[in-house]
């Protein structure tokens, strides 16, 4: 029996299976849950999100508006380190003044680290030069409100295309002039009317012609007129979403605004560095220097944190504004169009 039994046994034994080794769970990232079992990747959405917009490029469309010999070109050139101003486009100084504000668009696009982004410039020559300035805010008010009836009728196409080019403006700088004392009534006047249909931003030109003290008791002046008269400027107080952005419009609000700059597209030596700069008899004026004028404060402010939140403020506030009044002007029906009848009549 004894025998027998050992056989049995040893029989057994060559049917119990192999213990296998269990699978390797994926190592936890470092500060997570500790009861997610495993790494599933939803971050990687921003690097999807990065590589399609890589792709199609960005839209940004700036306004600049102001009396002729404020440096509007100049700023914008340096604003965006490239010949982006009507000068590129054969304008020159000996021309004479447009008697009535003309619209010049010019556009361009600009390549930073394999983003493509396509600017358009839009310059108003000839605006508050006349004797008689009655109304000059019309033809600028016209044409940001033609970009936003373009924008509608291509929206509500019924063949519409995938991404309809964006013309808007999603930027105006209003450039005023360094007088020291108050705004003029014309200054106001555009505000108050073009404040509704765009973002305004308010820039104090050439600020190297006041003295630091006179700058600051300017920019304090401007400010307090503003709130007077009731006119809101970019960033508005209604728009912030919370308590951050709120706190960092806040400052920008009641410290930078209106900014007080100084453009130039020169270089000069400095302390053995390179800088942009304007000669005078005194010295140097550094354009981004803080020290020396708030053009560095404007272009971060521009460019580096809120392009974006403008453009998405013309397209959620600006443009549905226009849009609900033009539907609700049209029984709420979108407006039609010759153009829009054709496709209508042709996709039937």
């Amino acid at each position: 029996a004894g025998p027998v039994e050992s056989k049995n046994e040893a029989g057994m034994s060559e049917l119990v299976p192999e213990s296998r080794q269990k699978p390797v769970v994926p190592m936890k990232p470092m500060g997570m849950n500790a009861n997610l079992l495993g790494y599933i990747g939803i971050d990687t959405i921003i690097e999807q999100m990065r590589k399609k917009t890589m792709k199609t490029g960005f839209d940004f469309n700036i306004m600049v508006v102001g009396q002729s010999g404020l440096g509007k070109s100049t700023l914008v050139n340096t604003l965006f380190k490239s010949q982006v101003s009507r000068k590129s486009s054969g304008w020159n100084r000996e021309e004479k003044i447009p008697k009535t504000v003309e619209i010049k668009a010019i556009g361009h696009v600009i390549e930073e680290g394999g983003v493509k982004m396509k600017l358009t410039v839009i310059d108003t020559p000839g605006f508050g030069d006349q004797i008689n300035n009655e109304n000059c805010w019309e033809p600028i008010e016209k044409y940001i409100n033609e970009q936003y009836e373009k924008f509608l009728k291509e929206e509500v196409n019924i063949a519409r295309k995938k991404r309809i080019p964006d013309t808007r403006v999603h930027c105006c700088l209003y450039f005023i002039s360094p007088t020291g004392h108050s705004l003029r009534p014309l200054d106001l006047e555009f505000m108050k009317h073009l404040s509704k249909v765009v973002n305004i931003i308010p820039v104090i030109a050439k600020a190297d012609t006041m003295t630091l003290e006179e700058k600051t008791e300017f920019k304090q002046r401007v400010r307090k007129e503003l709130e007077v008269n009731g006119i809101e400027f970019y960033p508005q107080k209604e728009f912030d979403e919370d308590l951050e952005d709120k706190t960092e419009n806040d400052k920008i609000r009641q410290e930078s605004m209106p900014f007080a700059v100084v453009g130039s597209d020169k270089e000069y030596q400095v302390n053995g560095k390179r800088v942009l700069g304007r000669k005078t008899p005194w010295g140097i004026i550094e354009v981004e220097n803080l020290t020396h004028c708030e053009f560095a404060l404007l272009r971060d402010f521009v460019i580096r944190t809120h392009l974006q939140d403008l453009k998405e403020v013309t397209h959620n506030i600006h443009y549905e504004t226009y849009r609900a009044k033009r539907l609700n002007d049209n029984g709420g029906l979108p407006p039609m169009t010759v153009e829009t009848e054709e496709n209508h009549e042709s996709n039937l």
